[in-house]
């Protein structure tokens, strides 16, 4: 299962050509419940999100293609924007408690306190920034939901933050996949786009390490 995960990430590009292949105008359908889901579900943070706009951005470029660039746009703009609003509904009513297992494998608490820190420190427009930042964008709504945000002020940010990144990677696949080595070495640049997502979550863990370093045991 791992290895086919991994397949699929690396070669978003050849998956996403086959299941074109196959289902059609179902296509859609498959994107918005994997942009809704790891938008929209605590448990399911994993699911590919940047590479995945940017991937489904180059195939709506690629000459003959039938995958509508707009259409996707407002699919997939609408599966974050009620992702994120269903998400911040399970926060609201749901709140800590099913964080209750600190050993759980997909509600995991250090991810929930991750967002926390996140949305102390950057408040509402947390819900835009999360956007770009893997596992963060799947609990920061989550966090406002426990906090009580104001949901006219959310939804504002929600709505701005869905666009913002849905544009952002799908424009980003469709004007960028033209280049010769994005062509050639897709997976390189998969790669890179999910390096580069996650550069903000290394970047505080190591400030957060410098800040409480760990003690050094007596000898």
């Amino acid at each position: 299962m791992i290895a086919a995960a991994l397949d699929v990430f690396l070669h978003l590009d050849a998956h996403l050509n086959a299941w074109a292949a196959t289902l059609g105008p179902w296509l859609y359908a498959v994107l918005f419940a994997v942009v809704f889901c790891e938008t929209g579900l605590v448990a399911t943070p994993y699911l590919p999100g940047d590479s995945l706009l940017f991937a489904v951005g180059a195939l709506a470029a690629r000459e003959g293609s039938a995958i509508s660039l707009p259409l996707l746009c407002v699919v997939l703009g609408a599966a974050a924007i009620l992702g994120d609003s269903a998400n911040y509904a399970a926060g609201f009513w749901a709140g800590p408690r099913v964080f209750s297992r600190e050993d759980s494998r997909w509600l995991n608490r250090r991810h929930l306190l991750g967002a926390q820190e996140f949305y102390d420190k950057y408040g509402g427009k947390t819900i835009v920034l999360a956007r770009f930042i893997p596992v963060i964008r799947t609990f920061a709504p989550f966090v406002a939901g426990i906090g009580r945000m104001n949901y006219s002020r959310f939804i504002v940010f929600n709505v701005a933050g869905g666009a913002a990144w849905t544009l952002a990677f799908l424009l980003g696949g469709y004007y960028f996949s033209g280049l010769p080595f994005v062509r050639e070495k897709f997976h390189y640049v998969v790669l890179a786009i999910i390096a580069i997502s996650f550069l903000p979550i290394l970047l505080e863990f190591w400030k957060a390490r410098r800040k409480n370093p760990k003690p050094i045991p007596p000898r």
